[in-house]
């Protein structure tokens, strides 16, 4: 294939990494893709289709890392949240979509007694974290998974002092026998399990818990006096409107969730037990921010839900996702191609593992033509991350995108068999 013409995406590059640190930041780098070959900046998209600035229309399987679980620019959704900027929505002081909002979560999420509402992700886990350690008096989280950006969790430590991260202690996902043996050795130490329900760590398969394995992280926490927090930012409002802890029937302490909540709209928020949350009332937990009280994006909120359930999206994605995998799952036994597909309907990942051994770096080559195969075929995903489905991918669009997976794994075996 011919590589893509991306000269005005590249220019706007340039011209921000005179005024941006590395011109765009964190994993939208260039080196997160495959440089040279992926567009630096997106122009505008609508439904499950994106364009860049030099006019180059893809099929967006990334969907915004997750937020874009209708369509980009749904209408509908966009059309609340223009007629309700005319009322103003930032405000010393909150309006009533506060508590319609809550009302709804609570009605939607298990383990939703109470919840608050904050801007990101990372803002979710952060306040989630600050509530366990106040309420158990203890320090240290033992914790599975990415949960953003804050200083308690942060993948790398630069500025970062040691005292801060050191009393996060990651464990091995569906192994309790592991989690267990780190509770005692830190005993009466631990605060707070965090964790992702589904794991979907950084370049890994995305891996499903094993029969009981919830239910038994839920019951070491319990014995110990520890909350249990889920991290649903991107589970919640996609694997089910209550996360994994409605579909899998496990109801944590505390749950962070985001993302698809807000269809790109910039909310999350924190649900949970009641008696956790009251602390933040005497002014013993500290969590407060300009935008916490916004509207626009609860009022946004609101309308996803509320298009959500009318529309039954939860299953609509659930179909059109199991027969993308079931689609590249064929592509990979035809092609017969070094590749693993992994995760389920709504979010599914493809990893190259391997599978020679050592410190070959066949499996890097496989990975780097693979997606520069994909790109230039018009299908835009990332190398380190998994793929999500969305309501108004159209079957036209994941038929295509389903050939061009089986495409680029021929181009793959052809040349780094």
């Amino acid at each position: 294939m011919p590589k893509l013409t991306i000269t005005k995406s590249e220019e706007l590059y340039a011209e921000a990494q005179k005024y941006i640190p590395g011109g765009v930041i964190g994993i939208r780098r260039p080196l997160n893709f495959v440089p040279g070959e992926y567009p630096i900046f997106f122009e505008r998209g609508k439904g499950g289709l994106m364009w860049d600035p030099d006019g180059n229309e893809f099929i967006d399987l990334l969907c915004g890392y997750g937020p874009i679980i209708l369509g980009h620019a749904e209408d509908e959704l966009d059309d609340a949240v223009a007629a309700h900027m005319k009322k103003g929505f930032c405000f010393n002081l909150a309006q009533k979509w506060q508590n319609e909002l809550a009302k709804k979560v609570c009605e939607i999420v298990p383990s939703a007694e109470q919840c608050f509402f904050v801007k990101t992700g990372s803002g979710a886990t952060g306040a989630a974290v600050r509530l366990a350690r106040y309420h158990t008096g203890k320090n240290k989280v033992l914790q599975h998974g990415y949960h953003g950006w804050g200083d308690w969790c942060a993948p790398v430590h630069g500025g970062i002092p040691e005292h801060v991260y050191k009393d996060t202690i990651p464990f091995p996902y569906n192994d309790l026998p592991a989690l267990e043996k780190l509770i005692a050795e830190n005993k009466d130490e631990v605060a707070a399990i965090m964790m992702t329900p589904l794991s979907h760590e950084l370049n890994h398969d995305i891996e499903l818990p094993k029969a009981g394995y919830l239910e038994g992280v839920r019951a070491l926490a319990t014995k110990n006096n520890i909350v249990l927090i889920f991290d649903e930012v991107r589970t919640g409002f996609r694997v089910a409107m209550g996360g994994m802890q409605e579909k899998y029937k496990v109801k944590p302490d505390l749950a962070a969730m985001g993302k698809g909540m807000g269809n790109g709209y910039a909310i999350a928020m924190v649900v949970g037990k009641k008696e956790l949350m009251q602390s933040m009332i005497d002014g013993k937990v500290f969590i407060s921010s300009t935008y916490f009280p916004n509207s626009l994006e609860m009022v946004a909120a609101l309308k996803v839900i509320e298009i959500m359930e009318r529309e039954n999206v939860i299953d609509a994605i659930w179909k059109k996702g199991e027969k993308v995998m079931q689609g590249i799952s064929a592509a990979i036994e035809d092609t017969k191609a070094k590749a693993h597909l992994s995760g389920i309907p709504p979010m599914w990942f493809i990893t190259f593992p391997n599978v020679e051994g050592g410190d070959s770096k066949a499996y890097r080559n496989r990975r780097v033509r693979y997606f520069t195969e994909l790109i230039q075929r018009g299908l835009f995903m990332q190398p380190y991350h998994h793929a999500y489905i969305a309501w108004r991918h159209t079957d036209e669009q994941l038929d295509k995108a389903t050939n061009i997976i089986k495409e680029s794994l021929e181009v793959v075996m052809k040349e780094l068999p």
